[in-house]
């Protein structure tokens, strides 16, 4: 299945923590390439990858050993197996593109994908030695990519049915008349087979309930804010909560 907004998000297997949590920052379907398991950024879910992607599909497109000038932009959308684990990223490119060529000579490929980041100021805490940071999250896939000579109309329409999905005017590639198959011709299809996984997550874990509370309330970015209650989900109410037993008591 390929995941958009709303769906579950997989990840390639590897150390399971209690309620799907993930613990290694490096992840490979036979486990090997573990890293930094402890520290917080490290802790994701297979949702929590798959969600990354389907908001934020632009990612860097990098072939693995090829010339620096080479890696591009490209929309990707995830598919994941039954269980909601990530297995590949499907897209496509312009055959002219350079990439095209490149990944056919060496079909190892790294994609990189940035989800919310924003600079987080002490402006935003009430502690004056509290030091500024900047808060992320990011995911770096090594793939293996198959082309698809035959699928660029199949992997156009799935990009449109993830973009489009939620917007009022329900457009089709059939508004584009004559002009939709030369264009389909002028690209190729790929679905990317996830090697291994890397993610860091650095929303507020690290943050104590106080500051947390604070950023939350006071930092600017939606988006941002949003994942980090979802990183810190029941630190401040905990808190919260002990503050208004204690202030009863």
């Amino acid at each position: 299945m390929l995941a958009t907004t709303s769906s579950r998000r997989g990840a390639a297997t590897g150390a399971i923590l209690n309620d799907d949590a993930i613990a290694n920052d490096a992840r490979s379907p036979d486990g090997a390439g573990r890293l930094d398991q402890a520290s917080p950024f490290a802790r994701y879910r297979d949702a929590d990858a798959i969600d990354l992607i389907a908001q934020y599909p632009l990612a860097w497109v990098c072939p693995s050993d090829a010339d620096p000038a080479l890696p591009a932009l490209l929309p990707l959308l995830v598919e994941s197996d039954t269980a909601g684990r990530p297995i590949a990223l499907i897209g496509h490119m312009a055959r002219r593109n350079p990439l095209f060529a490149a990944l056919q000579a060496n079909a190892e490929m790294l994609a990189l994908f940035t989800g919310p980041q924003a600079y987080v100021s002490p402006a935003h805490v009430s502690d004056p030695a509290w030091a500024p940071t900047w808060n992320y999250a990011q995911l770096r896939i090594a793939t293996r990519v198959a082309f698809l000579p035959e699928g660029g109309g199949a992997a156009i329409q799935q990009l449109i049915d993830a973009m489009e999905r939620d917007r009022p005017i329900g457009w089709t590639t059939a508004t584009m008349g004559d002009r939709y198959a030369p264009m389909v011709d002028a690209i190729i299809a790929f679905r990317a087979e996830i090697l291994r996984i890397e993610g860091r997550f650095k929303l507020g874990q690290d943050e104590t309930p106080e500051r947390l509370r604070e950023i939350l309330a006071r930092h600017p970015d939606a988006a941002l804010v949003d994942w980090m209650r979802r990183f810190n989900h029941g630190r401040c109410e905990e808190r919260a909560a002990q503050d208004g037993a204690s202030g009863g008591a």
